[in-house]
């Protein structure tokens, strides 16, 4: 666990702007604090990859200082059989800099991005041991609306 430092109260300082290849290090840092080993050199790799797509966006919190406290992946996700959504596919707020505003600030940037290209549905899932998440989720007003198993299976 990282120690807590002073935190960030004037949220209405934070940059909400879309993450550049430059951010890896910090991107990287973030998804390690939630237990996705991930590397600087994965990170710039997949986000060349991901930023093609006009159905993407990966959006960061940039601090005054110019440090990176949180990150964000949207994807609109248009199915057969389901309204058109965006999948906030992966959220982190530096463990320091929790509580202070950050997380629903860039949770409200998704749900303008959704309106923005026509979805009414925003879509996150949650890591059933981040019972802190679910209540931020629900404070949100987010509602619980299905409990599953996920499979994969990685191909070689």
């Amino acid at each position: 666990m990282s120690e807590k430092i002073n935190p960030f109260t004037n949220a209405s300082e934070l940059r909400i702007r879309p993450a550049r290849k430059e951010d890896a290090a910090a991107l990287a840092q973030l998804a390690n604090e939630l237990e996705h080993p991930t590397t600087q050199e994965q990170v710039s790799e997949r986000f060349s990859a991901a930023a093609k797509q006009n159905t993407y966006a990966l959006i960061v919190g940039e601090l005054p200082s110019g440090e990176l406290a949180g990150f964000m992946e949207l994807v609109v996700e248009r199915l057969i059989d389901a309204e058109p959504r965006v999948d906030v596919a992966g959220v982190v707020v530096s463990e320091a800099r929790r509580g202070c505003g950050i997380g629903r600030m860039l949770m409200a940037y998704a749900e303008t991005w959704a309106a923005e290209r026509g979805c009414r549905i925003v879509h996150v899932r949650s890591n059933v041991k981040r019972a802190g998440a679910h209540v931020f989720y629900e404070r949100l007003g987010y509602e619980h609306f299905k409990t599953q198993k996920a499979f994969r299976k990685i191909l070689k």
